[in-house]
């Protein structure tokens, strides 16, 4: 489903699609006015062209199949979103990926007869055979065989890298580009222009003859340009919305304006009680900020000013990357650790989760299970409160947890008090006599206060940042069957990879656990930052199913409006149906991968099971991306999803488990994924 995929896959962030290209080759001369001569025996054989790209991860991550193709445009002329792109008329061109320098050349050899769709589009009134109407555009594949068809099917027409230019505010209206059309003989007309009302294939476009064979369009003139050398170079157009917006060449506070008139008025959450900022107030906070960091050449006041800018938002999906700026940073307020992480219960109790061997803590005798009560003389709940968030958080339950990570960091040789009681179990680890009077009195340990210095270690950092440590050296979705058990484990790791392969492999672990006769099937989504979504759903429901849908702030109507039609999971061709399934959740599962998991959880006969919902971070990101001065850069979403009610899809809520696992001792010291196994419980338990 390409084209709805490229629509959908700049969340990301995880965040940003495929688009903005420049005219590389010279332009081919051409024949301008009504028709070409209809003696000329020159007619176009082949399309040569080449693109720049400013947004990498779709070309060079989420596909590694490239191709460009010349595709039908009836979608368009029906004004369809959901028109499918038919396999006959297909044509495969092609493409040489230069992703050093962002760009691609391709060609495409134009077929002795096409086989689209004829379009009647003289305006007439008469009933006659029409044109084919094509665009040649990028046209990787995903899944199946090399074309657009059957799970790999592509709607509407194409928007991103296409040798036409659209209005992504205008319900991706056609403004100019080329197109390539066929004419079975020299009576058909053509469109010579857009028209007093400035679309294409309406009641008043003026018309023109066009010869007979393949000729190529040029909608940039007035009147539009026929042109029929024999080999035609087109330029495919990255979104002007879509390219990364480049204020780095300016001096600070023209880029800092720049940026705010962008992000005040397109920013995805505006108008929505508890997400948009105080924007008056906030650039009154920040802009002499960033004019004294001017005045001063003060890259790094700058980057803090920005930082404050970023901070204000409570929102997940918003970033700020500083390069050196934020190692400075870093190392001013969170490299520093003193040796131990800690988890807070359901009940609000802080455990220790993890000690440093030979550390500070280690040193002053703390143990794993130890129960942290003041910090710095204040009760550990407290503490928790005042610590500063580290990143933006679009949930209560995202905030708590991170101010619980960063309470026990800080700068390098800082002290800190703790005040804390290891479990009964430490006294087995002193001398005879202290254990003989703890077991015959029962006494329990006490508490102890101690002064930590911190020491430059991330160890017990990443024991529980964004949940613990992950293989970053893994395939995207990796599975398992436990013969013993008759149940299929799937752990989807990433959607920001080679998307074709993630679909081929758990499609492949679906039909192994069915052979294998799986009794039930466990769906591992815990850990996953984002990417693309894939509707893996697909694989497992016979019907649609619903997601949000996407709504952009249009400088047209000055509010936002919708993008397309409402997106969905559709049906995959191969189905599969296990009697017992569990999708497994936590708020370390953001953006598209929590829309692939709402997608399981509305596959009837699905348990959704975690500790937390996913992480309530989802928006658009891909017409928010900002190059600063400094080498920095600022992401802001500007696209939302909304529920047919109005209410906002996802963000700030995540998808809630259905059965919820409690946060206890028990499960934050376990050696054991106690989370996993009452997962096998549920499968196997009548």
């Amino acid at each position: 489903m390409k084209k709805r995929y490229l629509m959908i896959f700049m969340m990301l962030v995880i965040s940003s699609l495929l688009f903005s290209a420049y005219s590389f080759p010279e332009l081919s001369a051409a024949t301008s006015g009504s028709a070409a001569d209809d003696n000329d025996p020159q007619s176009p054989v082949k399309i040569t062209g080449e693109f720049a790209y400013s947004n990498e991860f779709v070309v060079e991550t989420y596909y590694v199949e490239h191709a460009v193709a010349l595709l039908d445009m009836t979608g368009f002329v029906k004004r369809d979103k959901e028109w499918e792109l038919p396999v006959n008329g297909q044509v495969l061109g092609y493409m040489k990926l230069d992703a050093e320098n962002n760009r691609a050349t391709f060609e495409l050899s134009l077929p002795a007869q096409p086989q689209g769709i004829y379009n009647d589009v003289d305006q007439d009134n008469q009933t006659e055979q029409g044109v084919q109407i094509f665009t040649v555009g990028y046209s990787p594949n995903l899944t199946g065989d090399v074309f657009s068809d059957g799970d790999d099917r592509s709607l509407g027409w194409p928007s991103y890298l296409a040798s036409v230019k659209t209005d992504s505010e205008n319900q991706d209206e056609v403004t100019g580009g080329r197109l390539v059309i066929w004419a079975d003989d020299s009576g058909q007309q053509f469109p010579s222009s857009f028209g007093e009302d400035g679309l294409l294939f309406t009641a008043d476009d003026p018309q023109m003859n066009v010869p007979a064979g393949f000729s190529v369009i040029d909608l940039d003139s007035n009147p539009f340009t026929i042109i029929r050398e024999r080999e035609v170079a087109l330029t495919l157009y990255e979104p002007t919305d879509i390219a990364v917006k480049d204020f780095s060449n300016l001096s600070y506070s023209k880029a800092f304006e720049s940026m705010f008139a962008i992000a005040s008025k397109e920013y995805a959450f505006n108008g929505v009680d508890g997400k948009q900022p105080d924007w008056n107030a906030l650039h009154d906070a920040v802009a002499p900020k960033i004019a004294q960091a001017e005045k001063d050449g003060d890259a790094y006041s700058y980057y803090l000013a920005l930082r404050d800018f970023a901070m204000a938002f409570h929102d997940g999906h918003v970033g700020l990357s500083g390069g050196d700026l934020e190692a400075v940073y870093n190392q001013n307020t969170v490299l520093g650790g003193y040796g131990f992480a800690v988890r807070e219960l359901d009940d609000g109790t802080v455990v220790v989760v993890y000690v440093l061997p030979d550390g500070p803590a280690a040193q002053a005798g703390m143990q794993p299970g130890a129960l942290i009560t003041k910090i710095n003389g204040v009760d550990v709940q407290t503490a928790i409160d005042n610590v500063p968030l580290f990143s933006p958080q679009s949930t209560d339950f995202g905030a708590r947890h991170e101010k619980t990570v960063f309470l026990t960091r800080g700068a390098i040789d800082q002290k800190m008090t703790v005040e804390f009681t290891n479990p009964d179990n430490a006294a087995q680890e002193s001398g005879f006599f202290q254990n003989l009077m703890h077991k015959l009195f029962k006494s329990k340990p006490a508490a102890k206060t101690v002064e930590l210095t911190s020491i430059y270690e991330l160890d017990s950092l990443f024991a529980v940042f964004q949940g613990g440590s992950t293989d970053e050296y893994v395939l995207p979705i990796e599975y398992s069957f436990e013969a013993a058990y008759g149940i299929g484990y799937i752990r989807i790791n990433s959607n920001y990879d080679d998307l074709g392969l993630a679909v081929r492999v758990f499609n492949r672990a679906l039909k192994q656990f069915t052979e294998a006769g799986a009794v039930g099937i466990v769906i591992d989504m815990r850990h996953n930052y984002g990417g693309s979504p894939l509707g893996l759903a697909g694989f497992l429901h016979d019907q649609d199913i619903l997601l949000g849908q996407l709504e952009y702030y249009s400088d047209k109507t000055g509010k936002f409006e919708a993008e397309g039609p409402r997106d969905k999971v559709y049906p995959n061709q191969e189905q599969y149906s296990f009697d017992k399934m569990v999708l497994l959740v936590d708020q370390f599962c953001y953006s598209a991968c929590e829309i692939e998991a709402y997608g399981f959880s509305q596959v009837p006969g699905m348990v959704v099971m975690g500790q937390f919902p996913t992480a309530g971070v989802e928006a658009e990101t891909a017409r928010g991306d900002f190059k600063l001065p400094a080498g920095i850069e600022l992401t802001i979403p500007t696209g939302r999803f909304t529920l047919p009610d109005g209410s906002i899809f996802l963000e700030g809520q995540g998808v809630q488990p259905t059965i919820r696992l409690a946060v206890d001792q028990a499960s934050v010291l376990s050696d054991q994924d106690t989370v996993l196994q009452a997962a096998y419980d549920y499968i196997l338990n009548p």
